[in-house]
């Protein structure tokens, strides 16, 4: 068997090692559950389609965060559709990414109208049952070959890796 040493191939390899899932399968769209045989290390496969250009954020992976950690926001952010609520909130998160930078706001949130939004969830302290179970809820995400340009739609970063699936 011979190894691909092209960036597609290292792509393919960096993505099995982290997902756990075989390229073949992901290629092909068959949604299979990871596989101990090519690694897996809680990442999730993120979609390219699912990048939303304007705002540079995941809309699938964000929605599902927040629907796990803080489903009370999610129906007056109003994230599943173009609404002017989804994008009132889009424009206020990639203004305090602007403003404060990505790290601040996952370790901080954002405020959003009456809203307190958690982002991420930082490690836990031993014995802290809350925390571990709030940690559990990120989302870390690798997407292969994101169109990321808002007038040039092949412009593409070859591997994202994103927390809670918000760059």
């Amino acid at each position: 068997m011979t190894t691909d040493t092209t960036e597609k191939g290292l792509e393919t390899l960096i993505v099995e090692a982290m997902t756990g899932l075989k390229a073949d399968f992901v290629q092909a769209g068959i949604n299979k559950e990871p596989s101990a045989l090519y690694g897996g290390t809680g990442w999730i496969l993120g979609r390219w389609q699912d990048y939303d250009r304007e705002y540079a954020v995941d809309l699938v992976q964000l929605a599902t965060f927040l629907n796990s950690t803080q489903p009370e926001l999610v129906e007056s952010l109003d994230l599943k559709n173009a609404s002017p609520n989804r994008q009132k909130f889009l424009a206020r998160l990639q203004g305090e990414v602007t403003k404060r930078g990505i790290i601040d706001v996952l370790r901080k949130g954002v405020k959003h109208g009456p809203h307190e939004i958690n982002l991420f969830y930082e490690t836990p302290t031993l014995g802290n049952t809350k925390a571990e179970e709030r940690y559990a809820l990120n989302h870390f995400s690798v997407t292969r070959q994101l169109r990321y340009s808002r007038d040039e739609a092949k412009l593409a970063l070859t591997l994202l890796f994103s927390s809670t699936d918000y760059l």
